[in-house]
């Protein structure tokens, strides 16, 4: 578990041992209680047991009411819990209220989901958006969160030394958070230079999108085996938000086709609002995509909830438009009747595990990114080589000749070549392109 200190620095504790708590209002949750179990275990927190209370509307005070505290109280100290841990997002005032009461500590699932995040986050930019959306959280909870955000009690009305503890605390808070946003703001600037040379040299992206642990690490590190690159693979394991940092890497395909594959950060039910916004200059990696590989799992008997939740997702960061694929991975896990079920139309079963229907997933792949080529016949002086080693090298060359006047090629071209490169066209007697 990770806590803070008054310079909101992490501080590494032993093992936690923890009691879920939910509040059951309008819908059933025990799929959230599950979850919730999963994110606790991520983070390497011992889960002793869960309670669950129905409850027309939460407790102001407590969240929970007066009689189910005491009961919480209870199985804690039988137990031997040392933290409470909420289903639902307190107040600041609600986690003082129980922290007193309990005499444990108590967090929701935004604080264990920021935590998550701060442990997993690897590069700069990472660690950044997670210690902004930290502070996003924690400034209008000052008051009753946590002992070095409390107030310190005297003095009568609002002007004791209390307040001017808390006070410190919002400047020193404040003043942080814009230092982040500056910082952030240019590496955004420095990421729009990469992107801007990308988009300069035609080569596609391609993003994988998708709820947490659905697999999209793995399918990357399949396609870089698939392109003997083996040494770029990333960092996959079986658990929620295995890795938070986008990463990118060129899948060059037979015939000289290649795009750029891009794994963005798992989704999750109930993601923090201000982790989306922290998040939101890293995912726009996944606006600015030509194709999104919307990654399901498809051994999950729920499957649509997922997919429900990464699409709100992706229409809150504005690429609900984007052209993308349902690829259900993991069908080493089902039988072949579901396998069937789920496939029909335009969706795609794979197994990332296995390897299964890798293939037919780059074809759909070249398909949708490269299907506006057309193919051609040029003459390319012997002078103008340069133009000769763009063919070879990044276009789909049929066949290639010498003759008098320069290297012939019959080669596929995208539309910006074909624009660009027109006037080295062979032409027929009717104006047309000679086949």
């Amino acid at each position: 578990m990770v806590k803070f200190n008054d310079e909101n620095e992490i501080i590494k504790e032993d093992e936690c041992r923890a009691i879920l708590v939910g509040v059951q209002i309008d819908e059933d949750i025990s799929y959230y209680m599950k979850e919730l179990w999963g994110l606790a275990e991520a983070v390497g927190i011992v889960v002793l047991g869960e309670m669950v209370q129905n409850k027309e509307k939460p407790n102001s005070a407590t969240f929970i009411g007066k009689g189910k505290v005491d009961e919480l109280l209870e199985l804690c100290e039988n137990m031997e819990a040392d933290t409470v841990i909420f289903n639902n997002e307190l107040s600041g005032m609600q986690i003082r209220n129980l922290e007193e009461r309990l005499g444990l500590r108590v967090i929701d699932r935004t604080i264990l989901i920021l935590d998550i995040f701060a442990k997993r986050a690897v590069s700069r930019e990472g660690k950044l958006q997670v210690e902004l959306a930290q502070l996003q959280y924690r400034l209008p909870r000052l008051i009753g969160f946590g002992k070095s955000l409390s107030r310190l009690g005297g003095g009568i009305g609002t002007r004791g030394p209390g307040e001017k503890k808390l006070e410190t605390d919002r400047r020193h808070i404040s003043k942080r958070m814009d230092d982040i946003k500056k910082e952030l703001k240019e590496i955004k600037n420095n990421r729009g230079v990469q992107r801007a040379r990308r988009e300069k040299s035609e080569i596609p992206v391609v993003a994988l999108v998708g709820y947490t642990n659905s697999g999209k690490s793995a399918i990357m590190n399949k396609f870089l085996q698939m392109t003997e690159k083996d040494e770029k693979v990333v960092f996959e394991e079986n658990m929620l938000f295995a890795t938070l940092d986008t990463s990118h890497r060129k899948i060059k395909l037979d015939k000289n086709y290649e795009f750029i594959l891009a794994d963005t950060v798992g989704f999750v039910s109930k993601l923090p609002h201000a982790l989306i916004k922290a998040f939101k200059s890293t995912l726009e990696e996944v606006v600015y995509a030509d194709l999104l590989l919307h990654i399901v799992d498809s051994s999950y008997e729920n499957n649509n909830f997922h997919i429900e939740v990464t699409n709100s997702v992706l229409k809150e960061i504005g690429a609900d438009d984007k052209e993308k694929i349902i690829v259900y991975n993991k069908m080493d896990l089902l039988s072949n009747e579901d396998c069937i079920s789920l496939c029909g139309g335009k969706n795609i079963c794979i197994s990332a595990k296995r390897g299964d229907n890798m293939e037919l997933l780059i074809d759909v792949i070249k398909e949708k990114l490269f299907s506006d080529r057309v193919s051609v016949n040029m003459l390319i002086p012997f002078d103008r080589g340069d133009i000769s080693s763009y063919l070879c090298n990044k276009c789909k060359v049929i066949f290639m000749d010498y003759e008098e006047n320069g290297t012939k090629f019959k080669v596929e071209l995208s539309k910006a070549d074909f624009n660009r490169l027109n006037h080295f066209i062979v032409k027929n007697n009717k104006g047309g392109q000679d086949q």
